[in-house]
């Protein structure tokens, strides 16, 4: 039995010093390579700071270097802290956005939504053509974790119009947590092979943690597609699953805990979980699941706006040709057969928009479908994603940011799409509908009444009620 105890003592001292020389020779290794001018610059433009830092033992449960109950065959767990930088100033873009700017011209305090919309740039200004093409679970460049919460803190900020923004620090810390709560079940028999290990993490996440998937009724349902709202709720997209357990992972890889190569396979139904597989396993069926850092932002954002578009009760997959069709920008064949129902909504929410109710159940929110267009487009995704803008803008009365929009989206389409679109009926309907819009605006342009104030009849906050 002494031996077994001794034996097992050389095994945690062994391990301790093997994880301690690997992240001073990363460390190392990395200050070398640099130069003092070039590290003064990556950590000025860097807006997450990673630090080692192994923390009083016993004085908190969270910040312990070795948890308790952490199994002396164990390596140590350092805790790493993510710690905000000043951020930068975001870098000037062509776009001249007219979110924010709608909502002070009403009286509505954007501060916190435009701090938050400066840490989301400056996130994706980390973004090449390499990193964008990156499976999440081998990403270095980009916090995604930060970049999802800063998404949140600006739609938050939107929505409850409060004097204090969303604690994206401290649901970091809450997100590094998770991995830092995984050391006490990291045992010999997790260490016993690659399988049995990543089996152990989605144990973990599922179970012990009790992480799920909320069902696909509740796919729109604003608590799922944030990140703050699933660290809270654990209950989330697959999407926002697949974020927590790369993140996990990327936690584990600096830890030392990680050793080869790991994709996340990305649930394409209704009901499966994320799930972590050995890369040298990996088959041919397996890379239409792979989630790159570019597929996983657009995905996100892409849920957001089909979740808060104004126009929800339309049969047509296109959200923007249910946006065409309200503004009567499309001739339908079966419009005096639209029912009773329809008409009313329509009135009801023409009417809700005059009185400067953005949202309400079931109808979209004006604000939230704004800013997730903003941001794809900041995110250089489909160049449509200025075409469904601009007809957002059009709702709101602002034309002449309407119509600058669907000029450059009409000046960014590409010539295949152009010459594909004779063989897709939907994108038929589309042009047609963009070709009417931009007729209307042009000739709204024309008008007497154009020269008035660019902000005089948007209806984004004439009333101070959020809901």
């Amino acid at each position: 039995m002494l031996g077994r105890y001794f034996a097992d003592s050389i095994i945690f001292v062994l391990s301790y010093v093997s994880l301690t020389h690997s992240l001073c020779f990363v460390a190392t290794n990395k200050a070398a390579t640099m130069s003092p001018s070039s590290s003064l610059t990556a950590a000025s433009s860097s807006s997450s700071l990673w630090i080692l830092k192994p923390s009083p033992a016993f004085k908190s449960s969270r910040f312990q270097s070795i948890p308790p109950s952490l199994p002396p065959s164990s390596p140590p767990c350092f805790r790493l802290l993510r710690r905000a930088a000043s951020l930068p100033h975001a870098s000037a873009t062509d776009f001249d956005f007219a979110l924010h700017d709608a909502l002070e011209s009403s009286g509505i305090d954007t501060s916190h939504a435009r701090e938050a919309r400066k840490g989301f740039i400056s996130q994706i200004n980390e973004l090449s053509n390499v990193e964008r093409e990156t499976s999440i679970s081998i990403n270095r460049r980009v916090d995604l974790g930060r970049t999802a919460l800063y998404i949140a803190a600006e739609d938050d900020s939107l929505i409850s119009h409060s004097s204090v923004p969303l604690p994206v620090d401290a649901f970091l810390e809450r997100l590094d947590d998770l991995s830092l709560g995984y050391c006490s079940h990291y045992n010999s028999l997790s260490r016993s092979s690659r399988e049995n290990f990543l089996e152990s993490i989605e144990k973990y996440l599922y179970v012990k943690k009790g992480f799920r998937r909320s069902s696909a009724k509740n796919l729109a349902e604003p608590r799922a597609l944030y990140l703050h709202s699933v660290l809270t709720h654990r209950s989330g997209s697959a999407l926002m699953l697949s974020l927590i357990h790369s993140e996990i992972l990327k936690m584990f890889r600096l830890w030392g805990l990680l050793d080869f190569d790991v994709e996340i396979f990305f649930p394409h139904d209704h009901y499966g979980l994320p799930r972590a597989y050995d890369k040298q396993k990996s088959k041919e069926s397996d890379q239409p699941h792979i989630m790159t850092v570019q597929i996983l932002l657009e995905k996100v954002l892409r849920n957001l706006k089909a979740a808060f578009w104004p126009f929800q009760h339309d049969h047509v997959d296109s959200l923007f040709l249910r946006a065409a069709h309200a503004a009567n920008c499309v001739d339908d064949p079966n419009g005096s057969q639209e029912s009773a129902y329809q008409l009313a909504s329509a009135k009801a929410a023409q009417h809700r928009l005059e009185r400067g109710v953005w949202t309400s159940v079931r109808f979209g929110d004006m604000r939230r479908a704004l800013s997730a267009c903003e941001r794809l487009i900041l995110l250089k995704t489909d160049p449509k994603e200025i075409r469904d803008y601009s007809i957002l803008l059009y709702h709101c009365g602002l034309y002449q940011q309407s119509l600058k929009y669907l000029r450059l989206y009409q000046d960014a389409k590409s010539p295949s799409s152009s010459q594909s679109r004779s063989t897709n009926s939907v994108s038929i309907l589309e042009e047609e509908a963009v070709q009417k819009l931009f007729v209307r605006l042009n000739l709204i342009a024309m008008e007497e009444d154009w020269c008035q104030p660019i902000y005089g009849r948007n209806f984004l906050g004439n009333n101070s009620e959020p809901w």
